[in-house]
């Protein structure tokens, strides 16, 4: 699969179905046995929408929110989106890096193929345009998907301990304190 036949660009509000899509597909393919099971049945896309639809408006230097979309149609039906990841200011604090990486999510069938590496690119180079030049990640410590973040060079810098759906997780934050490597990884001609 190449950049031509995947875009990243960034969100819109009509991309709030979409989005929620992948959020929920994403959470209920990767969280069996971490997350209670009736939690993730209980997904719902259409209030996930809305709350995509207001992240996907949220404008200002540094933060925002990307898709990645199947332009071609190799992975879904043409012009789908299978990537989102979302970015900003800091909900939990880790010293030394002043943006944060909030989300990001793929379908199951859409890994492997460099598009995490080229939303995180994105994202990178929209905190370095603010002057931001170092950010975050906080993910369960559990998520299989984790090794992911030190593959791009993120280093674990915190860990904490969290009650989610009623359940006691520990969450670990990846660090990037420079995040020109990054941006550097291919975000590729089609960011917009």
């Amino acid at each position: 699969m190449t950049g031509t036949t995947v875009a990243i660009r960034q969100a819109r509000a009509m991309d709030a179905a979409g989005m929620a899509r992948v959020h929920v597909q994403s959470w209920r393919s990767t969280y069996p046995g971490l997350i209670p099971a009736q939690f993730l049945v209980n997904l719902s896309e259409p209030p996930a929408a809305q709350r995509w639809a207001a992240i996907a408006e949220t404008r200002g230097p540094g933060q925002g929110a990307f898709v990645a979309v199947d332009v071609a149609g190799l992975i879904a039906a043409p012009d789908t989106i299978i990537g989102i990841a979302s970015f900003g200011t800091r909900r939990v604090a880790v010293q030394g890096h002043a943006g944060e990486f909030h989300a990001l999510y793929l379908l199951d069938d859409a890994k492997g193929y460099g598009i995490g590496r080229r939303l995180m690119a994105a994202m990178a180079d929209r905190f370095l345009a603010a002057g931001i030049r170092s950010a975050a990640v906080w993910c369960l410590r559990d998520n299989p998907s984790r090794w992911f973040y030190e593959r791009l060079g993120g280093i674990k810098v915190a860990e904490r301990p969290i009650r989610f759906a009623d359940t006691d997780l520990v969450e670990i934050a990846y660090g990037w304190r420079d995040l020109t490597p990054l941006a550097r990884l291919s975000a590729g001609p089609e960011v917009r």
